[in-house]
């Protein structure tokens, strides 16, 4: 124990060991913003929208406002330009602005599980690397009276590092992964939901003209 806990000390395995809490903390942290917002919780704006395609914007504008979910800002301000008959185009690109905070917003924290994601097997292999080389230099000092204990030791060891490297990269892998579509199913259904204040129903079948009618002929002019 008194030889190997100096190894499992190695800046190696506290650099992943600092790595790991981080991810966690972050990982938590975009858990409870996910859970705040409401995220998967589009039947308020479902529901919004029926109002207002109803023609019943202040019933629309209420429901918005009960819930946390950011898409809720979103459909309200494409309401309200619609309801003040602004021009469709400076709405448009003031939702697209604003959309784009929104998404930046979660997808802030990403980019560091990304990173730990990809440096994490890298440092453990570095890791291993140099433990192997230390392995290695003792076994060429022990010269003739070679143990292979000690080698055998140093091997799994400095292998430590690499089961280290993965143990943190996989769940950081499978947590961004998981992040990452509940941001795009978000993205999807605010832009779906969104997009329909601006374009008609086309799911509705077209007014048929009656068969029965019979066109009148026009008169000649004259």
């Amino acid at each position: 124990m008194n030889v190997v806990l100096p190894h499992l000390l190695n800046p190696v395995l506290l650099i992943l060991l600092v790595m790991s809490v981080a991810a966690l903390t972050i990982a938590i942290a975009k858990l409870w913003q996910f859970a705040t917002l409401e995220l998967g919780n589009l039947r308020p704006l479902r529901a919004a929208l029926d109002a207002y395609l109803a023609e019943r914007p202040s019933e629309a504008l209420a429901l918005l406002s009960r819930t946390q979910n950011p898409a809720a800002t979103i459909l309200a301000q494409a309401i309200r330009g619609q309801c003040r008959e602004l021009p469709a185009g400076m709405v448009r690109e003031e939702i697209n602005r604003s959309s784009e905070d929104v998404l930046e917003s979660l997808r802030s924290g990403c980019r560091a599980l990304e990173m730990i994601a990809s440096l994490a097997p890298l440092l453990g292999l570095l890791g291993t690397v140099l433990g192997m080389i230390e392995a290695f230099r003792q076994l060429e000092q022990a010269g003739m009276d070679v143990n292979p204990a000690v080698l055998s030791g140093g091997i799994w060891v400095a292998l430590l590092t690499t089961a280290a490297g993965l143990g943190v990269a996989i769940p950081v892998v499978a947590v961004l992964n998981w992040l990452e579509r509940r941001i795009d199913r978000f993205a999807h259904g605010m832009t779906n939901i969104v997009t329909r204040v601006f374009t008609p129903d086309l799911t509705q079948d077209p007014v048929q003209p009656d068969q029965h009618q019979v066109l009148q002929p026009q008169p000649p002019t004259p």
